[in-house]
């Protein structure tokens, strides 16, 4: 059995190789059951929630991701989030490979981000919000900068430090990015606005959101958390990353709630997408929404990349 560390699980997984990799995916059939979802509490500690995802395809892979997620972390200057993968023979079930979960929960999720905005932003979005600094939210800018001509990006966080932080490692790495001051202001100039938090209170508002934006939303997973409010969807077309998204996103339960969605009215998921059985943006002013909450496929098909490319390199 293999092990591969943040870095070994890191260097197959460019996003020029990756997003595509997740469209052919998506594209194909696989096996995914539903995830299977346990609170944790312990006497003197702070509430998690574990997350444990199994999938397989014809490919002769099967993968199983265990996250734990505890959001009160943060106050330890520890990250909310932390994942271990096993890579398995999907004929035999011989264990071939334990990977850094973290390292593909991340990258997998930018990539399905910027894979839901090569469908639906528009072709000219050039200007990217992200809201969040944690691990996914760092890699936001590449991802989408795979798919589109992003030449100018703003960060945005409730610690204002953590985004002037972020907004300088970005501009190191050759983007020209600034911290917003102003959540509002930048929601209202931005053609992508990319949420990537841990927030159980909605950060967007609808009102604020451009003619011709695209709204994406990657961070909550659970129906306790959301980043956005009922009034995002509204006059918006929808999409979502799994159908599971529909029982597991607190924002798109807050709308149907509300009356400003139905469940009917999503227009299509990834793969309907990736298939060509739905219609990404149809107009340059129309708003469009892409709620993931996560799918085992992606983290079997980042995985997968990760052993065919140690599978190819010389002995």
């Amino acid at each position: 059995m293999k092990h591969f560390d943040e870095t070994a699980t890191r260097q197959p997984l460019d996003f020029a190789r990756l997003v595509p990799a997740l469209r052919a995916a998506f594209a194909t059939e696989a096996q995914v059951p539903p995830r299977h979802v346990h609170a944790i509490e312990t006497a003197g500690a702070d509430k998690g929630t574990v997350l444990i995802m199994p999938a397989w395809s014809d490919v002769g892979f099967l993968g199983i991701k265990t996250i734990n997620v505890f959001p009160g972390n943060s106050a330890r200057g520890l990250p909310g989030l932390h994942a271990t993968y096993v890579l398995y023979d999907a004929r035999t079930g011989v264990p071939l490979a334990m990977m850094d979960g973290n390292e593909l929960t991340a990258r997998r999720t930018a990539a399905a981000s910027a894979l839901g905005a090569s469908f639906l932003a528009r072709a000219d979005a050039r200007r990217l919000l992200v809201l969040g600094t944690g691990r996914v939210a760092r890699l936001l800018p590449a991802a989408h900068a795979s798919v589109r001509p992003i030449d100018e990006v703003l960060v945005w966080n409730h610690r204002p430090e953590g985004a002037q932080a972020l907004a300088a490692q970005w501009r190191a790495e050759g983007f020209n990015a600034q911290a917003a001051t102003g959540l509002e202001a930048a929601v209202r100039q931005a053609d992508i606005v990319s949420c990537a938090t841990l927030a159980t209170a909605p950060l967007v508002r609808g009102e604020w959101l451009a003619p011709g934006s695209h709204l994406d939303l990657i961070g909550s997973f659970t129906p306790a958390m959301r980043e956005a409010d009922v009034r995002c969807f509204e006059g918006a077309r929808t999409f979502v990353d799994t159908t599971e998204a529909l029982q597991k996103a607190g924002e798109l339960l807050d709308a149907i709630a509300g009356g400003t969605l139905r469940a009917d009215e999503v227009q299509g998921t990834l793969a309907a997408l990736c298939r060509g059985e739905c219609a990404g943006r149809m107009g340059s002013e129309e708003r469009t929404v892409f709620k993931a909450v996560g799918s085992a496929l992606e983290d079997l098909t980042a995985a997968t990349l990760v052993w065919q490319h140690a599978e190819s390199m010389p002995p």
